[in-house]
């Protein structure tokens, strides 16, 4: 089999129909599977699926123990040389995966693809494309939203939005990779509930000489946001996330970068909860 597609799913039933209606569409030519898991969703809806997709080998999952458990669990079963592990909230646009698939077998020592995200109004979503958090583009990111044409910068601006390049960071919302290179570096690293466990899995692919491409020549629809509420809870995982980063690659190499990065995440994780919290009490 040539590609296992991975969507875990929780709680977004209406843009899960959607994402598996555009598979449908575009996935032509290729011998394919799709898994998707259910995270233990409050709303059962996504149920209803199960007799319009029959083809859809449908999953639940008996506790919610995060993305990552339940990648690492699907990857396990799937039967596609190569694995992408897609978002519920996104759409395929175009007949192209056969495309970028033979591109990845074309490239030596291939780590995992990414392609251009845009959201529902064709706005190009920057981390379609990004770099290893370091110092420099941490603070750009967290603080400052500067943009800068160089390799330093968070979102790679020196990589044109529709170029074919080779980058550091791919998102997790379109994740193209080798099965047994998943499987060989341990899959996503569990010990992240939700986000950052993309990051952490292409940097993993560098410290091992894989290298990770961004296709930008094509896209797909990514409704960012739609199936995460940003709240106090959403905000203690993301920046839990960044931490288990720090700790993990910073920590003991570089003590005074992990003080000042750390540092530096406190404050922005305090700002997003004052603003929250703001807009929690009536005016």
């Amino acid at each position: 089999m040539r590609l296992s597609i991975i969507i875990v799913h929780y709680n977004v039933e209406v843009l899960l129909r959607n994402c598996l209606l555009s598979l449908q569409k575009y996935l032509t030519d290729l011998s394919f599977e799709i898994i998707v898991i259910d995270n233990k969703s409050p709303d059962n809806t996504w149920k209803n699926l199960i007799a319009e997709f029959p083809k859809v080998n449908f999953i639940a999952s008996e506790n919610n123990d995060g993305f990552a458990v339940a990648n690492n669990f699907a990857a396990k079963s799937a039967n596609g040389d190569y694995l992408l592990l897609l978002n519920p909230d996104t759409e395929f646009e175009g007949f192209y995966i056969n495309e970028i698939l033979n591109f990845a077998d074309s490239k030596l020592n291939f780590g995992c693809l990414g392609v251009r995200m845009h959201d529902i109004n064709g706005i190009f979503l920057p981390e379609s494309k990004r770099a290893v958090p370091n110092m420099i583009n941490s603070f750009e990111k967290l603080m400052c939203n500067l943009k800068t044409n160089n390799l330093k910068s968070y979102y790679r601006n020196d990589v044109a939005e529709y170029e074919i390049a080779e980058v550091e960071v791919i998102t997790g919302a379109f994740l193209l990779i080798k099965k047994e290179v998943y499987l060989e570096i341990g899959g996503l690293d569990e010990a992240y509930f939700m986000y950052g466990e993309d990051i952490d899995l292409c940097y993993t692919l560098l410290q091992k000489n894989y290298k990770n491409y961004y296709y930008g020549k094509y896209s797909i629809l990514h409704l960012k946001g739609e199936s995460s509420v940003k709240d106090l809870i959403y905000l203690k995982r993301f920046y839990g996330a960044m931490h288990i980063f720090l700790r993990k690659y910073y920590k003991a190499k570089n003590p005074f970068k992990f003080t000042i990065l750390s540092l530096g995440l406190n404050l922005k994780h305090s700002l997003e909860k004052y603003k929250v919290n703001k807009k929690e009490i009536p005016e």
